[in-house]
């Protein structure tokens, strides 16, 4: 007699990923995957790529982390993750920027017009999104080390005919010593001084990128990237600390998806001011 309903449903390993073709997947934010061997399913929040691990958050908001490779379940079907890679975004046919990539191009010569930023993070932040798309476009970006002598700078640019200048200012909020220094070289229009609000550049990378609900609030008076360390319980003695911290952070960012927008539309003004014709 045939068991019309079939064999007990408990006397094979429920917990092993249903059968079927394994497929190479790379693992992207936002993608919802399931854990086959625990159930637990989620949205990918952050990628951890040099550990080997990746974030996921449930619709509780509950995280859990999980090594790259296979065991997991992608619209029902079983993938094996792997995290995103150089060569990945090569072929994606998109920049960092989320720009279309343009095959074999080579960089333009740098045209006059510049990009200031104030210092050296916010240059390797631009170069790690934008990078691509600024080579394509001939434009170079400088950074300032400060912007106290920014009325002095813009000065002698302006000296050189045919040259636009865009600067990108940090913590540009009313009241801000950035916001006295910028007012006195706005209105020029070969000029173009956009900032964003945060403190520094550090915080224009999403909180959630580094397992955060939002960036420490660190107390006046304290250095604030040494305060932002010691709250991350990351080693904060020496410049070489903080420097090994932005590493870190710069490392959690893949693409424009990874930063906030208020900074990433001050760059892309930036962008559109110097290349225009």
């Amino acid at each position: 007699m045939v068991d019309r309903y079939g064999t007990d449903v408990l006397s094979s390993d429920w917990r092993k990923p249903p059968r079927g073709r394994t497929t190479e997947v790379v693992v992207e934010h936002g993608m919802v995957v399931e854990d086959a061997t625990t159930g637990f399913c989620g949205e990918v929040m952050i990628i951890e790529k040099d550990l080997g691990m990746m974030i996921l958050e449930d619709r509780r908001l509950v995280r859990r982390s999980f090594p790259f490779g296979p065991g997991f379940l992608l619209d029902g079907k079983p993938v094996n993750l792997r995290p995103p890679s150089a060569a990945t975004k090569a072929t994606s046919g998109r920049t960092a920027s989320g720009s279309r990539a343009v095959a074999g191009a080579r960089a333009r010569v740098a045209l006059p017009s510049r990009i200031y930023v104030e210092g050296r993070h916010d240059a390797e932040l631009v170069e790690k999104v934008w990078g691509d798309d600024l080579r394509i476009e001939g434009v170079a970006v400088e950074y300032l080390g400060g912007i106290d002598d920014l009325s002095s700078i813009v000065d002698e640019f302006a000296s050189w005919p045919d040259r636009r200048l865009g600067v990108l200012v940090d913590h540009l909020v009313p009241g801000s010593k950035e916001t006295r220094i910028a007012q006195q070289v706005s209105g020029r229009p070969h000029v173009l001084v956009v900032g964003h609000p945060y403190v520094d550049v550090w915080q224009s990378v999403k909180a959630d990128r580094l397992g955060m609900a939002a960036w420490p609030v660190i107390p006046r008076g304290t250095d604030w990237k040494h305060g932002i360390c010691e709250a991350m319980g990351w080693p904060h003695r020496d410049q070489a600390d903080i420097s090994r911290a932005w590493k870190h952070i710069l490392g959690r960012v893949d693409s424009y998806a990874d930063l906030e927008p208020a900074f990433l539309g001050r760059v892309e003004e930036l962008i559109d001011f110097v290349t225009a014709p």
